[in-house]
């Protein structure tokens, strides 16, 4: 019989460790903070959900107020302490969690978990989740990098070293100190792509609040102006790229090619071992496949990961909700 109770941070990373587990980043207390600086987030607290008296998954929880009601969000949670489970396992956790919610948190419309089945789930109401992902190998230094990139990768990696001008390093200081500069690409790159940059203070309570053990800032720099930048999300050995920035006029210097290698090998230096791309497209996420021709190169393997999907708590709230949202998307399409 599975059960559900509440935890701390001490007692998840305690398990963790015991299962040689790196806990992602969402799921520490570090991130925890960090999402309580944004407006209209708060963390909630952490879940411990148990078999027959012993913990099989945990999942740190952040309160999201929008649009005048309450749900829970749990980016790559819950933390399966045994690696994957089966069908049965996942949908009886689903259930024994909005059970709990009901008593828990009478304000929760919902949770958004990372699950990998589609059972006792619903598609998400917002953001693009995504199936399959890139992680590199950033183990045995510099050269078995890139050796075990696919050949296109090591093509235009080489290409970048002999020709790119640009100096890359790790300014996570600088970028701690002023961010006005990595903000400016970040708004021609969303004015180029077609989406509109988070407020600068995100970037910078991000950076600021993970600290640099946990974020790391990466740029390229052509006669002092930054070209392209990345923020690196760093727990345990491993790091995920999550947000970039590149001007037009990178794009045909291969200047992003020589970034994402220099960060490679500053973070296997750093004893990282694994570094995930975040995200590439699928069938499942067909929005996103533009991403895969830059990404895919880096490594010959696309790794599986659960996709965010909804778990509703006040089901006829949350019918309500689609109905509304497929009552806008109807309008859009009229206008």
């Amino acid at each position: 019989m599975l059960t559900i109770e509440k935890t701390t941070f001490q007692r998840f990373g305690q398990e963790a460790a015991a299962h040689g587990l790196d806990l992602p980043i969402e799921q520490t207390e570090a991130w925890a903070r960090y999402q309580s600086t944004i407006d209209g987030r708060r963390h909630w607290g952490v879940l411990c959900v148990l078999r027959d008296g012993e913990p099989v998954a945990f999942l740190s929880l952040v309160d999201y107020l929008t649009h005048g009601y309450h749900y829970l969000r749990a980016m790559h949670g819950p933390v399966w302490l045994d690696g994957k489970p089966d069908a049965a396992t996942e949908l009886e956790t689903l259930q024994a969690l909005v059970k709990a919610m009901r008593s828990f948190d009478r304000n929760a419309a919902f949770l958004r978990l990372d699950t990998w089945y589609e059972d006792g789930t619903v598609p998400v109401l917002s953001t693009v989740p995504y199936d399959s992902t890139v992680v590199i190998d950033v183990t045995g230094g510099d050269e078995e990098i890139l050796k075990r990139m696919k050949r296109r990768g090591r093509r235009d990696v080489r290409k970048s070293l002999r020709e790119c001008a640009a100096e890359c390093a790790d300014e996570t200081d600088l970028a701690t100190a002023d961010f006005s500069d990595y903000y400016a690409v970040m708004v021609e790159t969303g004015s180029r792509d077609g989406f509109a940059p988070a407020p600068q203070s995100d970037y910078e309570d991000m950076i600021r609040t993970l600290g640099p053990d946990h974020c790391r800032v990466f740029a390229a720099r052509l006669d002092g102006k930054v070209m392209a930048w990345s923020i690196v999300t760093v727990s345990g050995t491993h790091a995920v790229r999550y947000y970039a920035g590149m001007r037009s006029e990178a794009m045909r210097m291969h200047v992003t090619d020589k970034l994402l290698y220099t960060e490679c090998c500053m973070l296997g230096a750093r004893g990282v071992t694994a570094y995930d791309l975040m995200g590439i497209g699928s069938d499942f996420a067909p929005s996103l496949k533009g991403l895969n021709e830059f990404k895919t190169k880096f490594t010959e393997e696309i790794t599986d990961v659960a996709p965010s999907r909804d778990v509703p708590v006040k089901t006829a709230f949350y019918g309500a909700l689609r109905l509304m949202q497929s009552v806008r998307r109807r309008l859009r399409r009229r206008s």
